[in-house]
């Protein structure tokens, strides 16, 4: 009768553990790509998209892109999209927010942007390797390059206020168009981000 119990009782533990395990496994759903999900409360791939889109608005709204192509026969500006700093206090990959940047300027066309930093690096690379290894016949010269008429830079900065479980984190995201042949600044824009999180 002891061993009896003493199954049953092993065999209910044994029960009561999977049913406990089985209850706390982790589910995954996939979702839109474009879903504003905030789980953390921090900077996302929501915020990159979304401030990349309305900056770029900003950008080609504003009026140095009609005096540009008012003084140069209607050809439209040639963009390099330069560093974006993170200031802030989390880690932010402002390579994804450059890209984004990218994606949305070339998604207007009304302006032409250019590789800068690593990837055109990369491109100069090729080039060279082309010069000794390709045939003649496709070989891509030096020195036929676009030049950038202005180039786009900025920063990423935060504030962040919090209080027991409460907490206040702001984002703001500054970008500054210059000019390459005169250093002049054309544009200055910014766009914020507020957030709450209550825990």
């Amino acid at each position: 009768m002891k061993t009896i119990k003493k199954q049953f009782i092993i065999a209910s533990l044994v029960i009561t553990g999977a049913l406990t395990l089985g209850s706390c496994a982790r589910q995954v759903t996939r979702v839109n790509s474009d879903a504003q999900i905030d789980i953390s409360g921090r900077w996302n791939d929501t915020d990159s998209r979304l401030a990349a889109e309305e900056l770029t608005d900003q950008i080609l709204t504003g009026n140095w892109i009609t005096d540009f192509m008012q003084a140069n026969g209607g050809n439209k500006p040639v963009i390099i999209v330069g560093l974006v700093r993170n200031k802030s206090h989390e880690h932010i990959e402002a390579e994804t927010f450059i890209l984004d940047i990218e994606k949305a300027l070339i998604k207007r066309q009304r302006a032409r942007i250019v590789s800068g930093g690593k990837m055109r690096e990369e491109l100069r690379a090729e080039r060279a390797d082309q010069q000794t290894n390709s045939a003649t016949s496709t070989v891509k010269k030096f020195g036929l390059e676009t030049g950038a008429d202005f180039m786009l830079q900025g920063s990423i900065n935060s504030i962040v206020d919090a209080h027991k479980k409460q907490k206040v984190t702001f984002y703001q995201i500054d970008l500054v168009l210059t000019s390459l042949l005169t250093n002049e600044k054309v544009w200055i824009g910014d766009k914020k981000i507020k957030k709450f999180v209550k825990n």
